[in-house]
């Protein structure tokens, strides 16, 4: 999943990159309204972090804008604009949710995670034939047995599944697991796909991960 944070205070910017990337999220850093409406125009996000009192364009007018041009990616207002009347200014701008600064990191992880459930079905849970994931602890089961994988490799697999039926180009993959920098002509999305196939127990004849040759990659049901 790949998370915009619209922040301009340097302190604030490296300590969410680094905890959500940690948690597996691929992160790219706007400091200005008008940085961050272009960088949406120019990339997919599944989420934005928004500041209210950032340079130029302030987080309300991004907000609307972004609604206005019909961008339904949940935003998380992250400010210190605190009374009522902020917060309902706020979501009434689009916005999803509204967290005052100073919070917890674990209380705007949790809040991520809700704005990222998938639609339908039991709450933070994703289904790939016998292979089932907790978007909430980070376990992955085959047939009820404990599946042991890696940051990045969790976050490949969350990818696919929640686009299961829909062939995965691999810049797009590589641009929400990793990041827009990453380069994509290296052969590291192959070797990571191996490994999960391997991890997971997915056979040559299975299809429940299948290659597009020459395209990327799809997650399909039996």
């Amino acid at each position: 999943m790949k998370i915009l944070i619209v922040e301009d205070e340097p302190g604030i910017q490296k300590f969410l990159k680094q905890g959500l990337e940690e948690e597996g999220f691929a992160i790219e850093l706007a400091a200005s309204g008008t940085q961050a409406l272009d960088l949406v125009m120019e990339q997919e996000f599944d989420l934005i972090l928004l500041d209210w009192m950032i340079p130029g364009l302030t987080g309300i007018e991004v907000c609307k804008r972004l609604r206005s041009q019909q961008k339904t990616m949940p935003i998380i207002f992250l400010t210190a604009r605190d009374t009522l009347d902020d917060v309902i200014q706020g979501l009434k701008s689009g916005g999803s949710d509204y967290i005052k600064k100073p919070f917890h990191f674990e209380e705007l992880l949790e809040r991520i995670r809700v704005q990222l459930r998938p639609k339908g079905g039991e709450l933070n849970m994703l289904q790939l034939g016998e292979i089932q994931m907790n978007l909430s602890t980070h376990q992955v089961f085959r047939n009820d047995e404990e599946i042991q994988l890696t940051q990045k490799e969790f976050a490949l697999l969350e990818y696919l599944v929640r686009h299961k039926g829909v062939v995965c180009r691999r810049n797009r993959i590589i641009e929400h697991v990793w990041d827009i920098h990453f380069d994509y002509s290296t052969s590291v999305l192959d070797v990571f796909i191996n490994s999960l196939r391997r991890k997971l127990g997915l056979e040559k004849s299975d299809d429940l991960i299948q290659t597009i040759r020459g395209i990327g990659y799809i997650a399909r049901e039996k």
